[in-house]
């Protein structure tokens, strides 16, 4: 009896070691993301949507012309400020002594300057009487044009100083809210560097990235249609305002700024949009014919082919190897001459290391 429960304790933890194993090995499949587009006509492929961030319709950057200690700084996010208020204040030393030798300074050449002047006053009159030579005479209006010189130097120099001392301080260019607050009470800042943000102005922009290959079809005037993923539902008008001739600062996109010309009180600065842009034109004829992108396009022995998006449950599908003919190369593309459906979807990056039959993540 002992012998049988012998064996049937083995057999058991056996099993339970062999299950373990098994769900040791068992482990959760990583899909390869994929990027894709849905084919569509010429007319179709003018038709393209970005994403843009609402922004304050004239936003100001608060920054010191001198560097110095923050001695007052009596603001919050969402304050509403009133054009002219005292928003930051410096210590101020080295403006202060400086000015206080620009006045020093003053005093001493207008000193000189009047006791030149009194000299050649003097040297003057005795010029006249036959005392005094000309070159004494010459001499003394040298004397006092140097002097008076450095008077109006000292004089300049003292308007400067002073003007560096308002530097040392920051009031608001116009009425509007603090949107952002970089800097702290007794903080040591330098000359340009963005202490806060003030939104000032009732209008609303969308400001949005546009890559190069479409960059040159934007142009002023241009009323593309805007919505936002926090309200959902509307749509909103807008008119492009300004074009970036370069790139922006760490960015490979055209920065392009677009006025909202029909504004609600619900867009708030740092929403995100969605612009849509339509960039064909009137004298555009109609094309129907299919357009894919050249780098959706793989060519081996058997000629040109895709990779079609089949299989789609919404985060994941299967790639499927999908012979095409291609005509003509468009600036959009091919053109498809046999193969496609417009609707259909198609992987548009990385086909090298795709397999025909393949599970992938749609990106």
């Amino acid at each position: 009896m002992k012998f049988v429960k012998h064996i049937l304790l083995t057999v058991l933890t056996f099993l339970i070691f062999s299950a373990c194993k098994d769900k040791e090995i068992i482990k959760e499949e990583v899909l390869r993301p994929v990027q894709y587009q849905v084919v569509g006509t010429s007319d179709a492929q003018n038709i393209r949507t970005f994403s843009g961030v609402a922004k304050a319709g004239d936003e100001i950057e608060l920054s010191f012309r001198s560097t110095g200690i923050i001695t007052t700084l009596d603001i919050k996010v969402g304050q509403k400020i009133n054009k002219g208020d005292l928003i930051a204040k410096l210590d101020n030393v080295q403006a202060n002594l400086a000015y206080e030798q620009s006045v020093s300074a003053l005093n001493s050449a207008k000193s000189a300057m009047n006791t030149a002047k009194s000299s050649l006053d003097r040297i003057k009159s005795l010029y006249e009487k036959g005392s005094n030579s000309l070159s004494d005479y010459e001499s003394a209006k040298n004397s006092y044009q140097s002097a008076l010189d450095q008077y109006e130097s000292a004089k300049r120099n003292k308007g400067i100083q002073q003007s560096q001392i308002s530097y040392g301080y920051i009031k608001a260019p116009k009425t509007g809210i603090i949107a952002a607050k970089n800097s702290e009470l007794n903080e040591n800042v330098s000359a340009g560097q963005v202490i806060a943000i003030l939104n000032a102005g009732d209008h609303t922009n969308i400001e949005v990235g546009l890559p190069e290959n479409v960059i040159n079809k934007v142009k002023l005037g241009m009323i593309p249609d805007i919505s936002l993923s926090s309200l959902e539902g509307k749509k909103f008008n807008g008119t492009v305002i300004e074009i970036a001739p370069i790139v922006g600062e760490g960015s490979a996109t055209y920065p392009v700024k677009i006025d909202i010309t029909d504004p609600a009180k619900e867009i708030k600065p740092g929403m995100t949009a969605s612009v849509t842009f339509n960039f064909s034109s009137d004298q555009d004829q109609s094309d129907t014919a299919l357009i894919i992108p050249v780098k959706a396009v793989g060519e081996d022995g058997d000629g040109n082919f895709v990779f079609l998006i089949t299989a789609e449950d919404g985060s994941s599908a299967v790639v499927k190897k999908h012979r095409i003919e291609i005509g003509e190369l468009t600036t959009n593309g091919f053109k498809v001459k046999k193969g496609l459906s417009e609707g259909q979807k198609i992987a548009t990056a990385g086909l090298q290391t795709l397999l025909d039959g393949q599970k992938v993540k749609l990106q």
